[in-house]
């Protein structure tokens, strides 16, 4: 009689001591079948591979890991998401949750809750740390118009737009990596600062700085 099939996992996380720790921690439970630094490569990736389970950090370069996520949703993908962060903001939790992540870890905490959020996620349940799930149940009780993110008023690509322009990227470079146009990049960025009434660019890196789609 053949062993039952390991599950397999994609990892998308770019720092590679995390990546490592990470490929050591799954290697007795799980096939590890892909490693990725970015959301877009994140995206491509699933496609290719067909993970049973994405582990993804949130903040990543070129697409964060909750903007590839809606993007693998509106392609119809459904593989479950688990989310390895630094960010012990109710916040992104939220957000995570409301674009169809199946688990929300912190990166300090023990290294069996991430095996436990993935066995959870490949059943079809959504594991929440229990650091956070207190505060994550008050803010849904608090209805969305008290636990506003202003991130939610931007459109996807709009998002995709701030993150580049955050990365340093010029309007040129975006519209190249986007295949639109440079006038578009700008009407988004214009679109974006009217939204969040944002008066300059500097203000406008600030603000995706803060609410977690770069690193400093």
């Amino acid at each position: 009689m053949s062993p039952a099939r390991r599950p397999r996992v994609l990892l998308a996380d770019d720092h590679v001591m995390v990546a490592e720790a990470l490929k050591s921690l799954l290697a007795p439970e799980f096939d590890l079948v892909g490693v990725v630094e970015d959301g877009r490569a994140l995206v491509e990736a699933a496609g290719k591979l067909r993970p049973d389970v994405i582990v993804a950090d949130v903040t990543m370069p070129h697409l964060n890991g909750i903007d590839a996520l809606v993007r693998l949703r509106q392609g119809g993908d459904r593989v479950p998401v688990v989310f390895l962060t630094m960010h012990r903001d109710v916040t992104f939790a939220r957000r995570a949750l409301d674009a169809g992540a199946s688990g929300f870890v912190l990166k300090h905490s023990a290294p069996a809750e991430l095996v436990t959020a993935i066995r959870a996620a490949l059943d079809g349940r959504t594991y929440l740390t229990p650091q956070l799930a207190g505060e994550v149940l008050d803010a849904m009780k608090q209805g969305p118009e008290r636990t506003s993110d202003p991130i939610a008023s931007l459109t996807p690509r709009q998002r995709e737009v701030l993150q580049l322009l955050a990365e340093g990227l010029s309007a040129k470079q975006i519209a190249a990596k986007l295949e639109i146009s440079a006038r578009t990049v700008e009407f988004h960025k214009y679109q974006m600062m009217e939204t969040l009434g944002i008066r300059t660019n500097a203000e406008l890196i600030h603000f995706a700085i803060k609410h977690g789609l770069v690193e400093l």
